[in-house]
């Protein structure tokens, strides 16, 4: 557990230093916004490159507080606690991704994306594709809990109920994970959005469903 929370406060970190180092380097005036073609549409200052490695530890302390308040809602173990820090870890990855790829698009002043061999959406959905599936392997190990989870009023119906929601959850978010990184190869800006989009939605309707279903069982 100890190494887990080391690399999660690493991660959680990391941005802002990284961001701290490079405005020594990065020109004043940066690519600040780029649409759905990959062209940018907005310059601004280089410091607007702070935005995202602030929002980065706002999320760490808001996942540092949900697994605290997991590990207190349980009685044995603390397999609710881990999984929110490696969940957490999974999510500040892709924060650490979208601060490394705004660095690199910065310093080279890069105006149009479709040039480089994966734009920001392939990269982001990319690592979203795969912190799907860490999550799911993860999830069956979660115990009954209020906080954390494939969590619906059926799912808690009892701890069989949970376990097995919890087991089909997991399985679907690694499916899902897999298709959207499969997805991110194939398609690019808007496409690539509007699949991974859909596949999310899918994921948790089919996910609901199951809790429905297994509750009535």
């Amino acid at each position: 557990m100890k190494v887990k929370k080391i690399v999660f406060y690493g991660l959680m970190f990391l941005p802002l230093v990284s961001v701290l180092i490079a405005l020594q380097f990065l020109p004043e005036q940066i690519p600040a916004h780029y649409d759905f073609n990959n062209q940018v549409t907005r310059w601004g200052s280089k410091y607007e490159m702070l935005i995202v490695p602030a929002v980065t530890v706002v999320l760490g302390f808001f996942f540092q507080g949900i697994a605290k308040f997991a590990a207190k809602h349980e009685e044995n173990g603390n397999n609710n606690e881990n999984v929110c820090i490696v969940a957490g870890s999974a999510t500040l990855v892709i924060f650490c991704a979208m601060t490394w790829y705004a660095l690199y698009t910065s310093f080279n002043k890069i105006e149009n994306l479709s040039f480089n061999i994966f734009d920001a959406n392939q990269l982001l959905f990319g690592i979203l594709g795969i912190a799907m599936i860490i999550i799911g392997n993860i999830m069956p190990k979660l115990r009954m809990n209020s906080v954390v989870g494939l969590k619906t009023k059926w799912s808690m119906k009892n701890e069989t109920t949970w376990k097995k929601s919890q087991h089909f959850g997991g399985i679907s978010y690694i499916i899902g994970g897999a298709v959207v990184i499969v997805i991110c190869f194939f398609a690019e800006g808007m496409y690539c959005f509007l699949l991974t989009m859909a596949i999310i939605i899918i994921l948790l309707a089919i996910d609901v469903f199951y809790t429905y279903r297994i509750a009535k069982i």
